[in-house]
């Protein structure tokens, strides 16, 4: 046997029930001994335990406590003689594109725009398979919230951070992230592999997003745009004043007078770009709801896929059935053996 290793370790904890059985067994002998001792007389006493075999009782009581030992310990999936294998991981890259900016707090989603785009992420990402995963913010500017990863517990705390908040600068500038990630993040040449998955609105003040998606398809990456918002009449902006309470934004006009700020999904634009690229897509989603897994399911899972690494583990031999298969023995063997003395012929 060499190098034991135990898939399961966390069920060792399990042990812990040992002494507790041990002490039910002593804590029964002594009941059954006193209950003995008060329902039957000294000398019928004797020939009552005469008639036992202790040491057949105690034996039992071990057998017990050996099975459910081995029991617990097969849970743990024990192995050993490893074995070494190579693992080669295939999928995409495939960066979140999100927009931050003031816009995305409207409340024609519930509970707004921005939280239900975060929460599609959460849901896309359970389902993903072994594909390298990115997350860029954007606003007036963008940011590099994630680099590209496999680490996917990392990209969800980094989506759970996002908020208006992650960029400073107001506006949206769709077309000046999309650059960013192909400059910064899209760097290797295999850009056939390559996905963006837009998130917005569609607003964009004149950041040239037409363009940067039809630099994004000539390189061969993919966008996806998924439209949330009223395109209708739209949606107001909530925002909270210095007193805690609930208003909205507003702007001067050019006359001086308040306006309050409207904002709504410019869908024609978020089509136009996706049709730029390579198999994209445009999915308007509006103030309805969507399954961005299944999105992923359908349209990204499916796609081709490159190797994104190799891997060389070692792989144990499990022997847990071993010890499980003893387990069941001695449990199939334990009432057979009785506690009876043999008498004499």
């Amino acid at each position: 046997m060499k190098g034991l290793h135990f898939e399961n370790i966390q069920f060792f904890f399990l042990l812990w029930i040992l002494p507790v059985l041990t002490g039910l067994y002593i804590f029964e002998a002594y009941m059954r001994k006193k209950a003995l001792s008060v329902f039957a007389e000294n000398e019928i006493l004797k020939k009552l335990s005469g008639s036992v075999n202790n040491n057949i009782r105690i034996f039992k009581m071990i057998l017990i406590i050996l099975a459910v030992t081995l029991a617990v310990f097969s849970m743990t999936r024990p192995g050993w003689n490893p074995k070494p294998r190579k693992i080669e991981r295939r999928g995409r890259d495939i960066v979140f594109l999100i927009d931050v900016s003031k816009s995305m707090l409207a409340e024609d989603l519930v509970p707004n725009r921005l939280a239900r785009a975060k929460l599609a992420i959460i849901d896309c990402v359970d389902k993903l398979e072994g594909d390298r995963v990115g997350l860029v913010a954007f606003a007036g500017t963008s940011a590099i919230k994630c680099p590209l990863t496999l680490d996917y517990g990392f990209f969800r705390a980094m989506v759970d951070d996002i908020s208006v908040y992650s960029i400073e600068r107001g506006g949206t500038n769709i077309g000046d992230a999309i650059r960013r990630i192909l400059k910064e993040m899209f760097t290797d040449g295999e850009k056939r592999y390559k996905d963006i998955i837009l998130i917005t609105d569609g607003e964009d003040h004149d950041s040239l997003p037409e363009e940067a998606a039809k630099k994004a398809g000539e390189a061969g990456v993919r966008i996806i745009a998924i439209g949330l918002g009223d395109s209708g009449t739209g949606k107001r902006i909530p925002v909270t004043d210095e007193n805690g309470q609930k208003t909205f934004l507003k702007y001067r006009d050019r006359d001086g007078n308040v306006q309050e700020v409207w904002t709504k999904l410019d869908a024609d634009l978020l089509a136009e770009m996706a049709n730029a690229t390579p198999g994209g897509k445009y999915l308007i989603v509006g103030t309805g709801v969507f399954d961005l897994g299944e999105i992923y399911l359908q349209d990204i899972a499916s796609a081709e896929k490159r190797s994104l690494e190799s891997t060389t583990s070692e792989i144990y031999e499990e022997k847990f059935q071993i010890f499980l298969l003893i387990a069941f023995a001695i449990l199939l063997v334990e009432p057979l053996i009785s506690i009876r003395r043999r008498r004499p012929s």
